[in-house]
């Protein structure tokens, strides 16, 4: 019986860990689960799977105990940073999933590191923030580190066992995007793109923040960047091709040629089991591929000027180390101001590139370093929403 902590339970990759959870019950057992605001919920979750901590921001501490005395829940709640550090890094605690949308996902993902645990990264940020220096934690530390992105996933599952062996066989490895809604929409027209539209994602059911990094492929840069940590290839090693259907999940080329491929149905289900059971399989819940109504595979070159934030992963890779930090917390505030109707969809690029070129990293070495990068391009990325947030579309 492994023990779990969900990291961000209540968002779609902690509700869907929770669905695996709930079909393997005599292997599984649930320490903690933490979420930021959403009290009902969390509350139900650690109801049915008798979780032994619920964490919280400060805010909803008072609500979320009431909530749990009215279920009969005995779940303790623990409150702040500091608490999902600690779940995270808990003794009794064997598997954390890290699902925490944002830098704050960050900490805790390092104290599983520093911890030895085996640790499920569904949250970007790590690597993208944490870099080199992240993954030096993992290695210290005795992690084991497996993707939970569809992407990493599919390019963990295909290749060889020895990480050892990638470098010498290893071509380049080419990770699928499905183009998001507007794919093929005239670049001219995405000025008056409304939140709802960015967010109608016409594959995956996600949330509202990561469904307009899709629209605008920042997600897939995001993901070049991760590729280049996670799996040490140089960035001229990663490949993006948009594959409308969502079947092929990402690819790798071989020094021979070949290419193998992870394909399925669009269920994050299936990575999150194949984390959890790693180097097993187990039941997911997931449909597989039905290959004769599935119809034709396509693919394409992603445009730049639909697409130019995508281009920016390797730009950020090639400047001081650091950089993929600041263009993760740029992006992040353009897209809250983008949602809160201050920025227009294709004002979020720009914010992107403008804080990009104000801010110069100088080599930060630790996680206090790294969080004063994250606040500094945060300010500076504000700096530039107020100068654009004039013309923003507020439909």
């Amino acid at each position: 019986m492994q023990q779990l902590t969900v990291l961000g339970a209540t968002g779609s990759i902690g509700s869907s860990t929770l669905d695996v959870v709930r079909r393997h019950r005599d292997r599984y057992a649930v320490f903690a689960l933490t979420a930021a605001r959403q009290v009902d919920v969390l509350a139900r979750q650690c109801l049915e799977f008798k979780a032994r901590y619920a964490v919280i921001t400060e805010p909803h501490a008072a609500q979320l105990q009431s909530a749990l005395r009215t279920l009969g829940a005995s779940t303790q709640v623990l409150v702040g940073p500091d608490a999902l550090c600690e779940v995270a890094s808990a003794a009794e605690v064997d598997v954390v999933m890290a699902a925490i949308v944002g830098a704050a996902g960050l900490p805790p993902c390092v104290a599983a590191a520093r911890s030895g645990k085996k640790l499920l990264l569904a949250n970007k940020e790590a690597l993208v923030v944490g870099g080199r220096w992240f993954m030096e934690l993992v290695h210290a530390g005795g992690a084991t580190l497996i993707p939970i992105d569809s992407e990493h996933s599919a390019v963990f599952q295909s290749l060889p066992e020895s990480p050892s062996t990638w470098s010498s066989r290893v071509e380049k490895i080419i990770l699928t995007a499905s183009g998001g809604p507007f794919r093929q929409r005239d670049p001219s027209t995405l000025a008056g793109v409304t939140p709802d539209q960015a967010c109608a994602h016409p594959n995956w059911v996600m949330g509202r923040k990561i469904s307009v990094d899709s629209a605008t492929m920042m997600n897939k840069a995001l993901e070049v960047i991760e590729a280049h940590y996670l799996f040490g290839l140089s960035p001229q090693q990663i490949e993006v091709v948009i594959h409308p259907q969502s079947v092929i999940h990402s690819m790798v080329q071989y020094r021979d040629g070949s290419v193998l491929a992870q394909l399925g149905t669009p269920d994050m289900r299936v990575p999150i089991a194949y984390g959890l059971s790693w180097p097993e399989r187990i039941l997911s819940g997931a449909a597989p591929p039905n290959f004769a109504t599935i119809g034709a595979l396509t693919f394409e070159a992603p445009s730049r000027d639909r697409f130019p934030g995508l281009f920016l992963a390797w730009d950020a890779l090639q400047a001081p180390a650091g950089t993929t930090a600041v263009l993760n917390a740029a992006n992040e505030v353009a897209v809250a101001s983008f949602l809160a109707g201050q920025l227009g969809f294709d004002q979020i690029h720009a914010v992107n590139h403008a804080t990009l070129s104000a801010l110069l990293p100088s080599n930060p070495d630790g996680l206090e370093a790294l969080l004063e990068l994250d606040a500094a391009a945060r300010r500076l990325a504000q700096q530039q929403v107020s100068l654009r947030s004039g013309g923003a579309d507020r439909c």
